[in-house]
């Protein structure tokens, strides 16, 4: 099941609050690198292990009906490579997604492979990076929140 580092989603988003990121990641090491990173820059971080819980989290899982209403996230990140449902697939979930296309998703890979990285970006990723994230990663992601929010 998804986990957070907050306790309750905002229902807006307001500079004086953290930017909300889920972040999607099969291996329990990643998400929490992607956690800490993401926390040390003023971010709010739920995750989530596989591309279904992810859905469920934002309501768009096979059944559900989307409520944005009582979710703000600002960003996903998601892996490429997970057991299930690849990144890809779960970009073009959410960006099929009325309600939900128009949040900016990154995905990331331990894999360089150019036809995999076009594809995503193709898709409608905001970004694609490498693994291991770095802390410079993260100071380009909260580039990217900022930027959607103005």
């Amino acid at each position: 099941m998804a986990s957070s580092s907050s306790s309750l989603p905002s229902m807006e988003f307001d500079f004086d609050e953290k930017p909300h990121v889920l972040a999607v990641d099969d291996s329990l090491i990643d998400r929490k690198v992607i956690e800490r990173l993401l926390i040390n820059s003023t971010c709010r971080v739920t995750t989530a292990e596989n591309g279904k819980r992810a859905l469920e989290y934002l309501g768009l899982a096979d059944g559900q009906h989307p409520s944005h209403s009582d979710l703000k996230v600002n960003m996903i990140i998601t892996d490429y490579s997970m057991p299930g449902m690849t990144g890809y697939e779960l970009l073009k979930r959410i960006k099929e997604s009325p309600t939900m296309k128009e949040i900016p998703v990154v995905v990331v890979s331990s894999e360089n492979i150019p036809t995999r990285i076009n594809q995503c970006m193709e898709g409608g990723a905001q970004e694609f990076l490498l693994k291991p994230l770095q802390l410079s990663d993260a100071t380009k992601l909260r580039c990217h929140i900022k930027k959607l929010n103005n």
